[in-house]
Parts: C-alpha cells; sequence; structure tokens
C-alpha cells in the first residue's frame, strides 16, 4: 500500500507538472501574440488609429495571469500549484481580435441628415448657385441668365464671334459686370473712345477685361509722354485695340525701331503711328522684309521710300507679292518711273485689278499716256481715284456701258 500510495503521488506530481508546461506553452504563446500585437499596432498608430485592445490589455485575464504565474516564486521541489479556477479563466479567455475589425477613425464627423431641421438663421446663409447650364457651345444659354454677358450684348459686343476664341467664352462668363466690366468702360470713355466704337472694339479684344487698369493708364500716359495727343491716343487705340495690351517698354522699342529703321523725324514718326498705329502691335518681320524689297529689288531711294511710308504707311504692312505685283504691271507694263510712283505712292496700295482693267482700256482707246510733259497726260491719282463713271467720262471718253462691255472681254 505504501508502494502504491507513493506511486500515486508521483503520478499526482507528474499530471502537475505536464499541467504546468501548459501553461508555460499557453503564456509563452501568448506573450508572442501580444508582442506581434503590439507592433502592429504601434504600426497603425502612425495612422491615427486606435485599438480597443489598448482599453483591454491591463485587464486582459490572460496577461494578468501570465504575470501571476512569472512573478510567483517556485518553490524548493520545483512544482508551482496551479489553482483549477485560473485554468478555467485561461481556457475562457478570448483570443487575440484581427486587425480589420479593431480599427476606428475618431475623426469621422457624422453628416447631417436631409430631413433634420435648421434654424432660419442657417437657413439664410446656405448660398445657392445661379441656376446656369453645366455645359454648353454657346453663349447664347447663358445670356438671359449672366447681367454680364446681357449687358455685354447691349454695348454691341458680338458675343457670336467671341464664343469662336479659344478659352474666351469661359472668360467673359466668370466677369463681373460691376468690378470688371464697368470700370473698364469708364477708363475708355475717359480716354476719349466713342460710344459706337466700344463694342467693336471689345469685340476684337476682350482680353482688355482681364488688364489691370494700373498697367493701362500707365501706356496712356507714356504715349502723352512721348507728345502724342490725346485725340491721337483715342484714334490709335480704337484702330489697334491691342495697342493696350503691350508694356511700356515694347511700345517704346517699337517708336525706336520705326524711327531709327525708316530715319524719320520724331514728329513724322508719331505721324505714321497715329495714321497706322497696328506697326505697334504686329510682327515687325513684314516690315523689314518690305523695306528691303523697296530698296534692294524696286530700286527706290531711301528719299523715296521715306516719302512713300510718310504718304503711305500701310505700304510697310501690304503683303510682298501683292506689292510686287503691282509695282511689277506699274513699272514695266505701263512704263511709269521711280519718281512719279515716289510721287503718287498709294498707287501702291490700290487693287491690282482695278488697276489693270483701267490701264487696258485705256490702252485700248489710245490714251494710256502716264508722262507728264506729253499731252493727254492722265496722272496716277486720276487713273485709280476716280468712281467708274467719273473715269470713263473724264479720263477715257467714254462711256460707262463701253468700259463694262470691255471689262467682259478681259
Amino acid at each position: 500500500m505504501y508502494l502504491c500510495g507513493r506511486g500515486v503521488v508521483y503520478l499526482q506530481s507528474m499530471c502537475i507538472k505536464a499541467r504546468h508546461v501548459h501553461v508555460a506553452k499557453l503564456c509563452q504563446t501568448s506573450t508572442t501574440v501580444l508582442s506581434h500585437s503590439r507592433s502592429q499596432k504601434d504600426k497603425w498608430r502612425l495612422y491615427g488609429i486606435r485599438y480597443f485592445s489598448d482599453q483591454r490589455t491591463d485587464s486582459s485575464p490572460l496577461s494578468h495571469t501570465a504575470s501571476k504565474i512569472t512573478e510567483q516564486q517556485t518553490p524548493e521541489h520545483g512544482l508551482v500549484p496551479v489553482m483549477i479556477s485560473e485554468l478555467h479563466e485561461l481556457s475562457s479567455a478570448p483570443g487575440p481580435v484581427p486587425a480589420e475589425q479593431t480599427s476606428i477613425d475618431l475623426d469621422v464627423q457624422s453628416s447631417l441628415s436631409p430631413f433634420e431641421e435648421i434654424s432660419d438663421e442657417d437657413a439664410i446663409r446656405i448660398f445657392v448657385p445661379p441656376n446656369l447650364p453645366p455645359t454648353t457651345f454657346t453663349l447664347r444659354d447663358y445670356v438671359d441668365k449672366s447681367e454680364t454677358l446681357t449687358n455685354l450684348v447691349h454695348l454691341g459686343i458680338n458675343l457670336s464671334k467671341l464664343e469662336e476664341r479659344p478659352n474666351v467664352g469661359s472668360m467673359l462668363v466668370r466677369l463681373n459686370f460691376q468690378e470688371d466690366v464697368v470700370p473698364l468702360l469708364l477708363f475708355l470713355k475717359d480716354l476719349g473712345v466713342q460710344d459706337v466704337q466700344l463694342g467693336l472694339m471689345l469685340t476684337k479684344n476682350p482680353f482688355l477685361f482681364t488688364e489691370n487698369l494700373e498697367n493701362l493708364q500707365a501706356r496712356v500716359s507714356y504715349l502723352k509722354s512721348k507728345k502724342f495727343s490725346s485725340e491721337s491716343v483715342a484714334v490709335m487705340v480704337s484702330k489697334a485695340p491691342y495697342l493696350l495690351n503691350f508694356s511700356v517698354k515694347r511700345l517704346d522699342n517699337r517708336l525706336g525701331f520705326f524711327q531709327q529703321q525708316l530715319g524719320l523725324s520724331a514728329h513724322k514718326t508719331r505721324d505714321v503711328v497715329t495714321r497706322l498705329p497696328k506697326l505697334l502691335c504686329g510682327s515687325l518681320e513684314p516690315v523689314k522684309e518690305n523695306l528691303r524689297v523697296c530698296e534692294l529689288e524696286f530700286g527706290f531711294h531711301r528719299n523715296e521710300i521715306q516719302h512713300i511710308v510718310t504718304m503711305v504707311p500701310k505700304v510697310l504692312t501690304t503683303n510682298k507679292r501683292k506689292l510686287t505685283q503691282i509695282f511689277d504691271f506699274v513699272y514695266n507694263t505701263m512704263g511709269v518711273p521711280h519718281s512719279l510712283i515716289a510721287k503718287f505712292p498709294q498707287i501702291l496700295n490700290a487693287k491690282f485689278l482695278h488697276i489693270r482693267e483701267r490701264h487696258l482700256f485705256l490702252e485700248y482707246l489710245g490714251r494710256a499716256q502716264y508722262e507728264p510733259t506729253h499731252p493727254n497726260y492722265i496722272s496716277l491719282e486720276r487713273l485709280v481715284a476716280l468712281p467708274d463713271e467719273t473715269f470713263c467720262s473724264e479720263v477715257a471718253l467714254a462711256s460707262l456701258d463701253d468700259f463694262e462691255r470691255f471689262q467682259k472681254t478681259l
């Protein structure tokens, strides 16, 4: 019986050891899970996510039991007493919660219900955008609903032309009439632009609406400092609406270029620019090309070129092919010398077909005489400047019907 009793005691001790080994392994596994969960929490805490397990770590039965087991001192015989209640708590303790189920964003704000009632003060502060079409291919859909576009139409601005230009339509829709349009209109009125010219001017250059008024005033002041009169500035702006879009530096460079290239005085340079203000806005390449053509190909002297430009500034911007065609016909076919062409340079700005028809009709009648020293002399001015009826009766000494029948034979 004694041996059997000792055997029973031995078996009980072995069972207790096995239980403690199981508990130790469970504690080790729990520690690994907790450390892994803690590393995951540290990683996700960088994104502002909190875990419910943060509030339960200290009160977890598993961690509490594990700490109690590790803190307990082992008796001398190496056996640790285990309470059945503690093992029951370990077996019933919840496992680690998956991360996708424990994350929560505390920054999310609850949205108001569409059926929630609000106060009258909050209702007044609600902004309701104008009922404008979100997208359209024409400004016609906006005119009736936009104060700015309605007033622009009343000013005579052609919106059908502006909507064909890229980005202009969207720019006009965003304009505020009182803040963007009215100050510009007052500025142009003070400058001397006529009311009937405002619509055409702004149709040609709607980008004036985007210019700063201080910059516009600075450019006008510069022109006046160069002794352009107020009337001249108003005429220049009306003829060349893009003039005010160029900086003071560019305007100064252009004036210096024409005065240097043409060799004109300041007064004559102002006169040429006032009559053709597009010279300050357009490209300089056609101007340089026409000056070279007049000197090298046509054979005009420098003083003759100065006189031609002073009388007809448009010669500087005329198409080179057209200019060459007219000069070749007048000089080679009609036999008019350089001196007479320079004396009446308006013929270089006339229509080629107009010159050709009248010269051939006079040649058919035997009256094509352009030399001043010969009888029946016909000046170039009378050749191209008179209307058909006057030309036939006073120059060709023929009827208008005869001239029209001759035109049909050409």
